[in-house]
């Protein structure tokens, strides 16, 4: 059973926008500090977003300005906007949660299945 389900990629040109959502699906009580991850083709994952429990953001360089994560732990959701994507965005994204509460005890490191975002020029 997933416990972290990605959605809202998709094919976008240059410039353009898209929202990622990532949705704990089950009986989960809590989100720990969320991800966003992205993969290019032939390339190592790299941190993109991070979000605390407390609101506070990080981001990698190359998405500052761009992109904005944000948090609604009332339905245990993480959304990514991104704004003005350019073709080396093209990546598959997923989330992350360091630690997930659930009604089975905590998990931790958890993993989304991954959502593809392909920007053309």
């Amino acid at each position: 059973q997933e416990l972290l389900v990605e959605s809202g990629g998709g094919l976008v040109q240059a410039g353009g926008t898209l929202r990622l959502s990532c949705a704990a699906s089950g009986r989960i009580f809590t989100l720990g500090t969320m991800g966003w991850y992205r993969q290019p083709p032939g390339k190592q994952r790299e941190l993109v977003a991070s979000i605390y429990r407390d609101g506070n953001t990080d981001y990698a360089d190359s998405v500052k300005g761009r992109f904005t994560v944000s948090r609604d732990d009332a339905k245990n959701t993480v959304y990514l906007r991104m704004n003005s994507l350019k073709p080396e965005d093209t990546a598959v994204y997923y989330c992350n949660a360091d630690r997930l509460t659930t009604n089975q005890g905590p998990r931790y490191d958890v993993w989304g299945q991954g959502t593809q975002v392909t920007v053309s020029s």
